[in-house]
């Protein structure tokens, strides 16, 4: 089964500035779910036609034919043709309190996690307890260590609705665990390649390349001095020449000099290279003339990891923190080695949470100042890098380890069925248990019918009785008035909500008899356009060419 993409270019595109995990979780994804999902009709909600056709000219170049369907807002009651809509991130409750409108049941949503540090996640995650989210919806967590974050999150707000407002009964969306996926044979190299990548480099055959791959950010990315600390052990046993590949992007001048004199400062003997890992070309090369991959973060930013994997795709072994979504990934003394790590038991972060949420701490800072309370074992890293300097065979061990569990657990070949698994699964779920939700006269609260909100402000409201009759008895002037004032562009601007000139005539044609209740008036149009009809004959009344007639005396009140 397959599912409409929820699509902005900027979610999918690694091609921005700011080269962010997201953006490349999201392009993949859209790759891989256009390269091996099921053939057949493709669907895209977008808020601009451009975006729809964005998405339609990605399609054509990744050798989609077929046609696409474009759902914008004027006509989402469409989603319910494909089934499912597919969310870039967590906060699927916003796409849940506009489906309301149509039925809980007409279409599922599936949401998927990146970061659930920021306040912006979390307040997503905590939304789903309130947001009309259902049984058939989902929002997929990247690992088993981000679906207990989740998790946690959800707990303390339903503590918090069931001590505010008593609430006995809680219903939420599936949270199933798929891995974010890659495409393996991107990370294929020839020896000529390697060679070529390690001459760009001019590293000599016999020094040690060990890169780091990712946004270089100490704050919110990994904290690299367990990383140098540990290499500078290393290289000080083995007595090998070793070179620090990182690949990645400073976010400013500041974080560059911070780097550069940590590095400078704890591992003086190992050199540093630095690589701009938006530059698809740099990207390879780094990947080509690595011998071993490191990446040991301690950032509570992270939840999966895509750059392990792609270590892994490309025969590297990989020195990676025991961490979130590396514990799923990396198989300890088999593709890698994974190294512990420490941080305070829960009780000692108040602080920290205070300071994000009074907005004293930004979010960069808020995940700085967490992750300086994480603590990576150094020796252990040392020692795990001098395990695989010194031996050529653990490396082609493990690299070729982890090159076969890449291909077979995490090449988008492998995920892409399991999406539409589960979109399949909640289809069932949605045909089996929707029929029984009935849906509320207002479905969105905080997005009343305005003349159900309103309903105290006027004097009184149009009612089916409600008597209406012309204003004056010359038909053809009343009319010729209605086609003036629609003309005005104080009028015209709200065409959408006005009957057609067509439909006008004939209610006006009705009301020429006399007094008539309002359900008259409109009982020769259309059953689809009545109730539009209805409404805009309060319009008729503002422009004149109507006018409430007082019932007899005695008679119920119109």
């Amino acid at each position: 089964m397959t599912a409409a993409i929820l699509y902005h270019p900027e979610a999918y595109t690694t091609s921005g500035p700011k080269l962010m995990g997201r953006n490349a979780a999201g392009e993949s994804f859209l790759r891989g779910f256009l390269t091996h999902g099921e053939r057949g009709e493709l669907w895209v909600q977008a808020m601009r036609r451009e975006h729809g056709q964005h998405f339609a000219d990605t399609a054509r170049a990744l050798g989609r034919d077929e046609g696409v369907h474009v759902v914008q807002a004027g006509n989402l009651d469409q989603l319910a043709r494909p089934g499912a809509l597919y969310c870039p991130g967590p906060g699927i409750g916003e796409q849940a309190w506009q489906r309301s409108f149509f039925g809980h049941a007409s279409w599922s949503l599936c949401g998927i996690t990146h970061t659930t540090s920021s306040d912006r996640a979390m307040d997503a995650i905590a939304d789903l307890l309130t947001a009309p989210v259902q049984p058939w919806d989902a929002v997929i967590c990247t690992s088993t260590a981000v679906r207990d974050n989740v998790e946690r999150i959800l707990q303390a707000q339903a503590d918090y609705l069931v001590q505010r407002l008593g609430v006995q009964r809680l219903v939420l969306p599936q949270f199933p665990v798929i891995p974010l996926g890659i495409h393996t044979a991107d990370f294929s190299f020839q020896a000529g390649e390697r060679a070529a990548a390690r001459a760009r480099l001019g590293v000599a055959e016999d020094t040690l390349v060990v890169l780091f791959m990712g946004r270089l950010s100490f704050h919110a990315k990994a904290h690299p001095l367990a990383m140098y600390r540990a290499l500078q052990a290393a290289r000080e046993r083995t007595g090998r020449e070793v070179l620090l590949v990182e690949c990645g992007w400073h976010a400013n001048e500041f974080i560059a000099k911070a780097y550069a004199e940590a590095a400078g400062r704890t591992c003086p003997d190992v050199p540093v290279r630095n690589l701009d890992g938006r530059e698809a070309k740099d990207r390879r090369t780094a990947w080509a003339a690595a011998d071993i991959f490191c990446s040991l973060s301690d950032n509570i930013q992270e939840t999966f990891g895509l750059v392990p994997i792609e270590a892994m795709a490309a025969g590297l072994p990989v020195v990676v923190s025991d961490w979130d979504g590396y514990r799923d990934t990396v198989r300890d003394g088999v593709d890698g080695f994974r190294i512990p790590t420490l941080m305070p038991q829960a009780g000692h972060g108040g602080d920290l949470a205070l300071r994000h949420a009074l907005e004293l701490d930004t979010y960069d800072m808020y995940c700085g100042h967490t992750c300086t309370l994480v603590a990576v074992d150094v020796d252990a890293a040392a020692e795990a890098f001098v395990r695989l300097i010194e031996s050529a065979e653990l490396r082609r061990r493990f690299g070729e380890a982890g090159r076969e569990r890449a291909r077979a657990v995490y090449d988008w070949a492998a995920i892409i069925p399991q999406y539409e698994a589960l979109w399949a699964r909640l289809a069932e779920s949605r045909r089996s248990g929707g029929a029984s939700l009935h849906p509320l006269a207002n479905p969105w609260p905080a997005r009343l019918d305005p003349f159900h909100a309103f309903a105290v402000y006027p004097s009184r409201q149009l009612e089916l009785q409600t008597l209406l009759a012309p204003s004056i008895d010359d038909m053809e002037r009343l009319l010729q008035r209605v086609d003036s004032d629609r003309q005005l562009a104080m009028v015209d601007f709200a065409r959408i909500v006005l009957p057609t000139r067509e439909e006008l005539r004939q209610v006006m044609e009705v009301a020429a008899s006399g007094p008539r209740p309002a359900a008259d008036l409109v009982q020769g149009i259309a059953e689809p356009r009545r109730a539009h009809v209805f409404r805009g004959l309060v319009w008729l009344v503002k422009s004149g060419a109507l006018r409430v007639v007082d019932p007899p005396p005695g008679a119920p009140a119109g």
